[in-house]
């Protein structure tokens, strides 16, 4: 196996198709023939680890294994298929991210049932923002898959039919899977920014309305905004860019996910949220956003411990409940904790009057003992590695982002924050 590199314009894109050959060898072969006939390149990487494949892959099982440090004999002698398939993950990872720095692909699709869709969501996360993924599950969508695995911009189809064999709705499936993925490597715009960064975290302005203000000021001085949504996916997103020195702050301002995965919602971005730009040195400015409500699948019946509180349906798809005063102590506790564990600069800001629209008085959410039980507690949890801002303000008003601009503006004099020009990343060091 040689990697040479190519010529990144993918006029007739290459795409790394990565299945076992040894069981799914006809929707393999399927796929990699519909991805020709879309006048692409299919380059078929074998994950197999007992059989061998009918056909002669561009990558075998040997070439996999090698990736990850073995033999194949010795991810053979592993003491089940669990950890066979671990270490086949691991190659095919290192594989594949190094076909794409080569320039050797302009994006990858597997399939599989769980095993299979186990190894690909581990390619997917190794390869860069922007390289199109594309993953045909038996499992898609399913709760089986942790946000923690999910890389930001992953594709996902159903694999109906696709169990055992080629039939007329799994052809369908696997075509529509072999275009999808052939013609976004044809139109992609990989990620190259002429302009640092600024990753923010939100909801919708009904609830959080400071990007409004923040996104014309932060572009006057050089930088471009970036928003995540945070109903789960969007602080995944958020995380994943930080931990890889992707911005030059982080504005981390509704932490909603990170009280749904404390309170054991599905709606959440995974345990890590709020660590990884403390991790990677990535200055960041914080504040305590919607902290007070715990999102729920509205289509499913509220959990009897939490039956009690004031309920609210935003859609049909996502409803919330409010945390109790004590439930926010552990919250604002929990917060601290995470802030403790930061490398680079950090600052947290408090407003005093209310940490998202709904809470103020009239409005649907309205608990002053509860907010001021979670502010007095979160003054004490702030740790000592961090700035702590108290506003008397609301976090809507004109005062927090006032506040806001005035630490980013002074973290940017003090060199903190990098100035309009993109200097490599520091490789993890503050």
């Amino acid at each position: 196996m040689t990697v040479q590199a190519l010529d990144d314009t993918p006029a007739a894109p290459r795409i790394l198709v990565i299945g076992t050959g040894d069981t799914k060898a006809d929707e393999i072969q399927f796929l990699a023939n519909t991805i020709t006939k879309a006048n692409a390149v299919p380059l078929l990487m074998d994950v197999s680890v007992l059989g061998d494949p009918p056909y002669i892959p561009d990558f075998s099982k040997h070439d996999v294994a090698a990736a990850a440090g073995h033999t194949l004999e010795h991810i053979l002698e592993s003491p089940d298929e669990n950890v066979a398939m671990t270490l086949m993950a691991e190659g095919a990872s290192a594989l594949a991210l190094s076909l794409h720095d080569a320039g050797q692909i302009h994006g990858f699709i597997a399939l599989g049932g769980t095993m299979g869709t186990d190894l690909a969501l581990d390619v997917a996360l190794a390869l860069p923002l922007g390289v199109p993924k594309f993953v045909v599950s038996t499992i898609a969508y399913s709760h089986l898959l942790p946000p923690s695995r999910i890389a930001t911009d992953l594709m996902m189809i159903l694999w109906a039919g696709g169990l055992f064999g080629l039939n007329a709705i799994c052809r369908s499936v696997l075509s529509q899977a072999a275009g999808a993925v052939v013609g976004a490597a044809r139109a992609t715009q990989i990620p190259r920014p002429v302009k640092p960064l600024i990753g923010m975290s939100s909801l919708g302005k009904s609830c959080l309305r400071y990007m409004e203000d923040l996104k014309p000021e932060i572009e006057k001085r050089g930088y471009e905004l970036v928003v995540f949504h945070t109903t789960g996916m969007g602080g995944r997103a958020l995380e994943a860019i930080a931990a890889k020195e992707g911005f030059a702050a982080v504005l981390d301002f509704s932490l909603q996910e990170l009280a749904n995965d404390y309170n054991g919602s599905v709606v959440s971005s995974g345990p890590d949220r709020l660590e990884n730009a403390g991790r990677a040195c990535v200055p960041q400015i914080i504040a305590p956003g919607a902290i007070d409500m715990i999102d729920l699948p509205a289509w499913k019946a509220i959990p009897a411990h939490l039956s009690d509180r004031t309920y609210y349906a935003h859609n049909r798809l996502i409803g919330m409940v409010t945390a109790s005063a004590d439930r926010r102590r552990e919250i604002a506790r929990y917060i601290g904790e995470k802030i403790s564990r930061h490398s680079g600069p950090v600052a947290f800001v408090l407003p005093e009057r209310g940490i998202q629209q709904w809470d103020q008085p009239g409005e649907p959410f309205h608990d002053a003992a509860a907010l001021t039980a979670f502010i007095d507690e979160m003054k004490r949890a702030v740790p000592p590695n961090a700035e702590l801002h108290v506003i008397d303000a609301h976090i809507n008003d004109r005062a927090f982002v006032d506040r806001v601009l005035r630490i980013l503006d002074n973290w940017i004099e003090m060199g903190v924050v990098r100035p309009g020009v993109i200097p490599p990343p520091s490789g993890g060091e503050c």
